[in-house]
């Protein structure tokens, strides 16, 4: 009974997948393809667990097949990020017309993404005061129990790490190893020697136009070689998005969403309070937030269900460049510098909730306004090199909480709503780098509203 009830559940999901794809044979329009796939997901992962039970043999069994598609698209994605890292920054500088323009890219990117970090990590703390969670105590199970004490013996690898130590990690001393992802710090390391590639392109062309030329002619072809590998692998969106959505909602735990509801509902009311503080931003540069969001929505929607920024970034350049009509330099920047620095949700709001939470049990005052201007810049400055990937936010954290010298335990014990916090919170970094893309392109009057107004103008051109 139990082997026929996975054949059951796997050939709903085959037949599930041969539905979108027909969809995609009869050129439906990429975004809707999206969101029949995370809709699929949502029904599909509720009933199988409503029927077997989240931890059921079944479920399981099933999830585990079904993990090949989900996982599987999130690592051909994963297999393209040091690749177009490398090329996309590299390639922004061959297409900055002087200096003055890179440094008001750069200069617009990094004050949107640390500023908006600071005001994360604000009301992260404000969430935790209005729904009275200082000094809260949460429920320690088996699964809390054991993700404890991998927590400790993480927080045992970084506790000797100072500050200057952390900022040293990010220097690039092997830039193949770090093309590898051998390290945490390895995106921001990659980012790194590719400005000093394009600093350097900068001077080479100045001074030598040929080479420069040449050299400008094999990155272009090369970020056009990735950017169709690119296309190819989004194409796989609607199936992946199926896949993790469906994985997500069976596995989930209903009694830890109960036991940890009021935490879950906080976090919430802080990712979408800073959501609306970034659409308030989008008004005040005086753009349309429902146009925006009309735009954004195919690849918010990706990162909500995929909970990966480093995913996201194919989709996230594609979506700066070709629907909202930012220029090739500002995407590139905004898209890449955005997945280790200052990310919103999983850098800015999350520990900045923890440590509030916390910090009363250690007798801290966080209703005092020294209190709150500590916690803020410790996350401000902890959000460097962290790593769009899955455990960015447990090492922020671990940064924030250490250097504050509260308990770690706390990152434990909220282990069971982790992936639905989390994808809350990736849409949450993966909108933030957009908006420094825009708010740059703006600067330097490259913004180019007419692709921003028109409807038809949005990367599922393509797909």
């Amino acid at each position: 009974m139990e082997t026929l009830s996975i054949l059951l559940v796997l050939t709903v999901f085959v037949a599930v997948i041969f539905g979108l794809w027909t969809m995609q044979k009869k050129y439906v329009a990429f975004s809707k393809r999206v969101f029949a796939g995370l809709g699929a997901g949502v029904v599909f992962g509720a009933v199988i667990q409503l029927l077997f039970g989240a931890d059921g043999a079944v479920t399981q069994t099933s999830i585990d097949w079904i993990s090949i598609v989900g996982t599987g698209y999130i690592r051909f994605l994963q297999m393209l990020i040091m690749p177009l890292v490398f090329v996309s920054i590299v390639r922004a500088f061959t297409k900055i017309e002087g200096t003055t323009n890179l440094g008001k890219i750069s200069s617009t990117v990094l004050t949107t993404l640390l500023g908006t970090t600071a005001i994360a990590a604000l009301v992260g703390i404000v969430s935790v005061m209005v729904f009275n969670l200082d000094g809260a105590q949460f429920v320690q199970g088996a699964a809390e129990t054991a993700r404890i004490e991998q927590i400790q013996q993480t927080q045992q690898q970084v506790a000797d790490i100072t500050l200057p130590q952390q900022i040293i990690n990010f220097i690039p001393a092997n830039f193949f190893a770090d093309l590898a992802n051998t390290r945490d710090t390895s995106v921001i390391a990659v980012v790194i020697f590719s400005v000093f590639v394009g600093v350097s392109y900068l001077g080479v062309r100045r001074k030598d136009p040929e080479n420069g030329e040449f050299f400008e002619k094999i990155i272009s072809s090369i970020y056009a070689i990735v950017m169709r590998i690119v296309t190819l692998v989004l194409r796989l969106a609607p199936f992946g998005i199926f896949a993790l959505m469906t994985r997500t909602l069976a596995t989930s735990s209903i009694q830890a969403l109960i036991n940890l509801g009021v935490f879950m509902i906080a976090s919430y009311a802080a990712l979408i309070t800073m959501f609306l503080i970034h659409l308030a931003i989008i008004a005040a540069a005086k753009l349309s937030p429902i146009q925006y969001l009309k735009k954004t929505w195919p690849v918010l929607s990706f990162a909500f269900s995929s909970r990966s920024s480093a995913g996201a970034l194919p989709m996230n350049i594609e979506t700066q460049r070709k629907a909202l009509g930012v220029d090739d330099a500002s995407a590139n920047f905004s898209g890449t510098f955005g997945l280790s620095i200052g990310q919103n949700g999983c850098a800015g709001i999350y520990p900045a909730m923890l440590a509030a939470i916390v910090a009363p049990t250690m007798g801290m005052d966080i209703f005092d306004p020294m209190v709150i201007l500590t916690i803020v810049l410790i996350v401000v400055i902890s959000s460097f090199g962290v790593a769009g990937v899955g455990g960015g936010a447990t090492f922020a954290a671990l940064i924030v909480l250490g250097t504050l010298g509260l308990p770690v335990t706390i990152v434990g014990l909220v282990i069971s709503v982790e992936p639905i916090i989390d994808m809350g919170r990736t849409m949450l970094n993966v909108n933030d780098s957009i908006l420094a893309g825009v708010l740059s392109s703006r600067r330097i009057k490259s913004f180019d509203e007419t692709v921003f107004n028109e409807d038809t103008a949005t990367v599922q051109t393509e797909m």
